[in-house]
């Protein structure tokens, strides 16, 4: 695959070029479906000329549909879509990167997809779209799956679709949650990805952050002991690594403690555990639900964030305790190789 495609590069560098293009209309419009012409365009930062040539042919080609509500991809697109991916993973230097960061991080897997989440929201669907791939790869019928909170795992509950093996599994929030913003709460992201696979879910109705005294208490609560075991018993646990100033401040921490995170050069937080650039860990929060030190080597652990911003989070956590699976984007890819190469 690779000699073929570095003869192409030599012989016809133009028709290259031509596929790359066509293929990244083909993946926004199947990320975004159904999606209007203008708001493709400006996505992709193509020319409105430009996009209506290339997707009039890809119309004409059978791969891509058009209606009112906007262009969609057809099953042939999909199917033609699914085939060129492992291909353009080679081609955009993608694979490299994953080889790479596997080396570097430790860490037994990593999927790199293209772009910059900082900037593209859409490639946050994306690395949702892996991370779904993933998960039903390695599920298993029965299987309890723990998902925590925030924004990229949102994103991965919203790239589910259902099939024959997510039909008997039982998703989970990983701990509690009930001071964030609804919509991304780990409470949420599991119904909603339980919801979209047409599977089961229980929730974890309990705040993320309590008092020592209120912990002691509420873990005694038949009900909430009983939605513990469940957590507890998750073969795979799906989580985001946050930046440690951003996720303090989304939890209305008191400033006494953001203070400390400074003074202490925290980077990076994931479970209520906050870490410096070295991967030491500089403070644990009292939360419900699974902790760090619960993912022993019985759970398969996926690791989903992204964004250039993200590098210096993504490298302290990863020196703390590498996932089995990282799913990041290519900022976030190429800005940790520079920082391990410092």
């Amino acid at each position: 695959m690779q000699l073929l495609l570095d003869i192409q590069k030599k012989l016809l560098p133009d028709l290259l070029d031509v596929m790359v293009k066509r293929y990244r209309i083909l993946h926004y419009i199947k990320l975004m479906q159904p999606i209007g012409r203008r708001n493709l365009s400006s996505s992709l930062q193509l020319s409105e000329r430009v996009l209506r040539g290339e997707v009039t042919f890809l119309k004409d080609q059978g791969l891509v549909h058009f209606a009112t509500a906007g262009m969609s991809i057809t099953e042939e697109g999909e199917q033609l879509f699914l085939k060129l991916e492992e291909m353009m993973k080679e081609l955009l230097g993608l694979r490299e990167l994953e080889s790479k960061l596997e080396k570097e991080l430790g860490v037994k897997q990593v999927i790199v997809v293209a772009g910059n989440s900082d900037q593209d929201d859409w490639v946050k669907r994306e690395m949702g779209r892996a991370c779904i791939s993933e998960l039903k790869r390695i599920m298993e019928p029965k299987d309890v799956v723990a998902v925590m909170g925030g924004t990229t795992l949102a994103a991965v509950a919203q790239m589910m679709q259902p099939d024959a093996k997510t039909r008997e599994v039982v998703f989970v929030p990983a701990r509690g949650g009930l001071g964030e913003q609804v919509e991304n709460q780990a409470n949420t992201i599991s119904a909603q990805l339980a919801s979209r696979a047409g599977a089961q879910y229980r929730l974890l109705h309990v705040p993320d952050q309590i008092s020592e005294e209120a912990y002691s208490s509420l873990v005694l609560e038949p009900s909430v002991k009983d939605i513990l075991k469940l957590i507890q018993s998750a073969r795979t646990v799906i989580h985001g690594i946050g930046d440690a100033k951003t996720m303090a401040l989304r939890r209305d921490s008191v400033d006494s403690f953001i203070e400390k995170l400074s003074r202490e050069e925290a980077v990076a937080e994931a479970f209520g555990f906050y870490f410096n650039r070295s991967g030491k860990l500089i403070y644990k929060q009292r939360t419900i639900g699974l902790q760090l030190d619960d993912l022993g080597e019985q759970k398969n652990v996926i690791s989903v964030a992204g964004g250039s911003s993200k590098a210096e989070a993504i490298s302290a956590y990863m020196k703390y305790r590498p996932s089995d699976v990282l799913i990041t984007d290519e900022a976030a890819a190429e800005s940790l190789l520079k920082l391990n190469s410092r």
